[in-house]
């Protein structure tokens, strides 16, 4: 089967490294909005009987879904096969419960509607966590890509004496991860209460990794709060400062100034969200994902 890639807007640079990596066209499509605000989709490449990758991020979901949602079944109008989506970043995970009276469980209407339009999914570390799997809010063929090991190889090829850092102890397996594929040594911040306001935050054996370069690995850096705080930290430690690696930049409001603006190195991102500091390229496992995930359409 045939395959053609369409960039939703601001894809375009993953697109093209995908498209390159799985032998593809990059079909061209016109998405514009009329005066009146509604959406205009035209598709301009021949799709008949061809499996339609869609590449779309999913940071700032609400002005991009309908874009994505006509552009789908525009092309399943047209003929196509099938219509595979690639979300490197995948909202409305977090709403994965009622917390409060009344509210809706977006999570699970959200992978109901996506599941409604596109035959297939293909996401980067999606926030699972009271949902054991991306099954579960997804009723289509789904691929969740874990970037732990492009991540460790980051860190083999470009930090000499690296220490991996854990904000807290619920960091601790996911740091601990990525630490062991990189072949370099972890810790997880202490807390030691001293009273209900008093509370002294400590680096574990701060001694042996003076000389380290401290490595902040976190999947999501939204408000970069957690970071900042850790950064604050390790200052007072009296270490080296830190380089910050995330999965996903989200980075709301002035959340990469301040974070920037800490004291640390620098701020290492994943290519899943269009964004200065991304430096770990993810376009070759999820162009391998995705042919693996059409055979199962």
């Amino acid at each position: 089967m045939k395959t053609i890639l369409f960039s939703l807007p601001g894809n375009e640079e993953l697109t093209a490294l995908m498209a390159k990596k799985m032998n593809a066209e990059i079909g061209k499509s016109t998405l514009r909005k009329f005066p009146d605000g509604e959406s205009y989709t035209c598709i301009l490449s021949d799709v008949k009987d061809k499996c339609v990758v869609l590449v779309c991020t999913l940071h700032k979901p609400d002005e991009k879904l309908l874009p994505l949602y006509f552009l789908s079944h525009t092309a399943k109008s047209l003929g196509a096969m099938c219509t595979c989506l690639v979300a490197p970043y995948l909202a409305y995970m977090r709403q994965d419960k009622a917390f409060h009276e009344g509210e809706g469980v977006t999570s699970r209407f959200f992978g109901k509607l996506i599941s409604g339009f596109a035959d297939s999914i293909t996401t980067v570390d999606p926030h699972l966590h009271r949902i054991s799997s991306l099954g579960e809010v997804y009723h289509i063929p789904n691929k969740v890509i874990h970037a732990a090991n492009a991540i460790s190889e980051w860190i083999k090829e470009n930090i000499e004496n690296p220490v991996l850092i854990g904000p807290d102890s619920e960091s601790e397996q996911w740091v601990s991860e990525v630490a062991k594929k990189a072949g370099a040594p972890f810790t997880v911040l202490q807390k030691v209460r001293h009273g209900d306001r008093n509370v002294e935050v400590s680096v574990p054996d701060v001694e042996k990794y003076k000389n380290a370069t401290p490595i902040l690995v976190d999947d999501i850096i939204s408000t970069a709060h957690t970071m900042i705080e850790t950064v604050k930290h390790l200052k007072k430690a009296g270490m080296k400062p830190p380089v910050c690696v995330g999965i996903h930049a989200v980075f709301s409001g002035n959340a990469y100034r301040d974070l920037l603006d800490s004291g640390i190195e620098k701020i290492v991102t994943c290519n899943t969200i269009p964004h200065p500091s991304n430096a770990i390229d993810l376009s070759d496992i999820m162009a391998k994902e995705v042919k693996k995930l059409m055979q199962h359409i």
